[in-house]
């Protein structure tokens, strides 16, 4: 089976994430694991990532549990 092809226009690039910070507590934010939102520790919250962009909304964003926030706050930075 082939892997689809993922269009690079919808990568985020993780320079960016020097420039972001979370909307709600303006701290700096984590790249999860698998690339897929932007945690913010402090807050406790989720962005999702879209297409390659961030979406920094407070409505779009999901509670993290303290699991989840334990195991971004020990990984080193991106």
């Amino acid at each position: 089976m082939q892997t689809p092809r993922i269009d690079p226009r919808h990568v985020f690039d993780v320079k960016t994430l020097e420039m972001l910070v979370c909307p709600l507590t303006k701290t700096r934010l984590t790249l999860s694991s698998d690339k897929s939102e932007l945690v913010s520790v402090a807050a406790r919250l989720a962005f999702p990532i879209v297409k390659g962009v961030p979406l920094l909304s407070l409505d779009e964003a999901r509670t993290v549990e303290p699991e989840e926030i334990k195991a971004v706050a020990k990984r080193p930075s991106e």
